[in-house]
């Protein structure tokens, strides 16, 4: 897996003061994509030991809430066995701090996904530019849901944050 940026103290990107892992790689090509450098999957740094070590070093701080994987598309083929074990590694480590994901594809594309045991909320949807509302919280397009994953999990209903 590859990567843009990791974002500190970041409040826009879900519940709380965040850690933001900016994630190579997405098909979707959304147009009016605030991040388009990041769809390329080879693009960015090698997400290595010492990105991580930077990560966990945020996720460390007691007054971050969690980390936010967005990109790109954390979801993106490519992406989603790292994704599914820095989620794993990250629950184990950490498990007082919430996951979140940002994802172009719906919940229905991806329910079945086994790394969701270890994800809080999804943002998920493709951005779509005639729905976008600079006054939605946690998303741009009023099309994109914010999930609580392990809610809908149990219930088998999306449930909405």
């Amino acid at each position: 897996m590859r990567y843009h940026n990791i974002t500190k103290d970041d409040m826009l990107n879900g519940e709380g003061l965040r850690v933001v892992l900016w994630v190579a790689g997405c098909g979707h090509a959304c147009p009016g994509c605030h991040n388009p450098v990041t769809w390329d999957a080879n693009g960015g740094l090698p997400f290595d030991k010492a990105a991580e070590d930077e990560l966990f070093a945020e996720l460390g701080k007691d007054y971050v809430s969690g980390v936010t994987l967005s990109g790109g598309d954390p979801l993106f083929p490519g992406n989603r066995a790292d994704i599914a074990t820095l989620c794993a590694r990250i629950r184990q480590r950490f498990p007082d701090k919430t996951i979140w994901l940002y994802t172009g594809y719906t919940w229905e594309e991806i329910q079945d996904l086994p790394l969701l045991k270890n994800v809080d909320v999804v943002v998920d949807g493709r951005f779509v530019q005639a729905l976008a509302d600079s006054q939605l919280h946690w998303r741009g397009s009023a099309n994109q849901r914010v999930i609580d994953v392990q809610r809908t999990r149990a219930s088998q209903e999306v449930v909405l944050l």
